[in-house]
């Protein structure tokens, strides 16, 4: 049996059913043309933000990448919000602004997500580098793909990071792509986890469609971070269902290669587990679900009564009024 509770096994397992469901109808809407701009879907990796945001506080922050959604919802943030926001409304998370690969919300530390590729890293350093400051014991996780440690970003951050001992937890979703790319055509090593050894930090690699091996990993790296003994850089191993993006044709996965991880897909490892601990009922989990279908069906309810934001608004909240030695910048 694992160390952790009924509660937060249910929790984790409702997290990644609401990822899964919020995804596929995010999916349909695109297809449908309701949602517009570039849109990148989670689904298949919802293990990996849920087992790693499981072991947050809701004080903690986190940085997140184009691929956002699991993050944002495994962090806490609301699905009505994340909805309007897609569909470029003004009650969105930013206000219609940012669409599918920018939203953030500061009152649950989710620092933004980012369509730069390697733009987190640094981020969540300056995350850890403030928390260090204020004498908090709260910690950065910072979300990123295994393209992105190829990125100068990616060595800068996890240098600083451990040289200063920052509170920052670094989370390599390995889906085993870099958009088209497979790992074994832009790296030269199996296990992205050995490049902590250049750093002197704990690295691990753990199977990301596990989502108690994630959580398991994940709260022994930001234990350390709490105690002030620096990062933690953990590849989690999973795969994404669907394309880059939406539209993505997706010739250059090998034949079969989707179907052998859909017999990985951490949904139903979760529910196994579940079952076999009679942790839940199959009626309880029916009910989960349902109530989720209900949900994400309110969301879009939501999105589609919001109104759009007005063209004047555009050139609105560009700059900030924090002022600073009597200036305003």
């Amino acid at each position: 049996m694992l160390k952790i509770s009924n509660e937060t096994i249910i929790e984790m397992y409702e997290k990644m059913v609401k990822i899964r469901k919020f995804e596929n109808r995010a999916m349909n809407l695109f297809a449908e043309g309701q949602v517009g701009g570039f849109v990148h879907l989670y689904i298949g990796e919802e293990a990996v933000a849920t087992g790693v945001c499981a072991s947050l506080r809701d004080d903690d922050y986190i940085t997140s990448t184009h691929r956002g959604h699991g993050h944002i919802l495994a962090k806490g943030g609301d699905m009505k919000y994340m909805m309007a926001e897609l569909f470029g409304k003004e009650t969105g998370y930013c206000k219609g602004k940012g669409g599918s690969m920018h939203i953030a919300d500061a009152t649950k530390g989710i620092l933004g997500a980012n369509g730069i590729v390697g733009a987190g890293h640094n981020i969540a350093v300056g995350a850890g580098l403030a928390a260090q400051y204020k004498g908090t014991d709260q910690v950065c996780a910072c979300f990123f793909g295994d393209a992105s440690t190829n990125q100068s970003t990616f060595h800068e951050g996890l240098n600083l990071a451990s040289t200063w001992k920052l509170p920052v937890i670094f989370i390599c979703e390995n889906n085993g792509y870099g958009i088209s790319v497979s790992q074994a055509r832009h790296q030269n090593i199996t296990d992205i986890s050995q490049r902590a050894v250049s750093y002197n930090i704990p690295g691990i690699t753990v199977d990301g469609n596990d989502v108690f091996a994630v959580f398991e990993a994940v709260q022994e790296a930001v234990a350390r971070a709490r105690k002030g003994q620096g990062p933690t850089l953990i590849e989690c191993k999973t795969y994404r269902w669907r394309g880059h993006f939406e539209g993505d044709p997706t010739v250059y996965r090998p034949e079969g290669e989707l179907d052998q991880w859909k017999k990985k897909d951490p949904i139903p490892r979760a529910e196994k587990y579940i079952l076999d601990n009679q942790v839940m009922t199959q009626a309880e989990m029916d009910q989960l679900n349902e109530r989720i279908d209900a949900e994400v069906e309110e969301a879009v309810d939501f999105a589609l009564a919001s109104k759009f934001p007005d063209v004047a608004s555009a050139v609105l909240d560009v700059y900030t009024d924090i002022v600073e030695e009597g200036r305003t910048r």
